[in-house]
């Protein structure tokens, strides 16, 4: 026995997935629902189980791998950062010569004196020179010396 799949039926599954993806709001199921109204509108035409299916796949997946990351980019830009993930692109003073190879560095941001490192193990920095904080590990901040701006 084959499940007939008519426009009335694809469009209950639409229903569905939109009050699942309200009720989550996790960016999942919306992009089978858009799937889900392509077939509707393929079974409304007379395309045969087989194509509203494909269609129902193909373009749920389109959907899901080339829109998802932008709109979940776009969700998650008014997010502030909040606690340490707030350093994060901020600038710092060196106060003490950053070198991975001899364990040093310190910078000042905010009057509070942070442990600090380089991505780079090479790279050392002077005293009084300013970077930018690039991550958070631990306890540490992962800093890079601030580019120059050119004129």
């Amino acid at each position: 026995m084959e499940l007939a799949m008519g426009p009335f039926v694809w469009l209950a599954l639409v229903a569905v997935l939109l009050v699942i993806e309200a009720v989550t709001v996790g960016l999942t199921t919306v992009w089978f629902a858009g799937g889900a109204l392509v077939a509707a509108i393929a079974a409304w035409m007379g395309a045969g189980q087989a194509v509203q299916w494909i269609l129902f796949l193909a373009v749920s997946l389109v959907l899901l791998i080339f829109t998802r990351p932008l709109a979940v980019r776009y969700m998650n830009r008014d997010i502030s950062r909040t606690n340490v993930n707030s350093l994060i692109g901020k600038k710092a003073v060196v106060i003490q010569e950053i070198n991975n190879l001899a364990q040093t560095g310190q910078v000042k941001i905010n009057d509070v004196e942070w442990m600090a490192r380089t991505a780079d193990d090479e790279c050392t920095i002077p005293e009084k020179t300013v970077v930018v904080i690039k991550e958070v590990k631990g306890v540490k901040l992962i800093v890079e010396k601030e580019k120059e701006k050119e004129d």
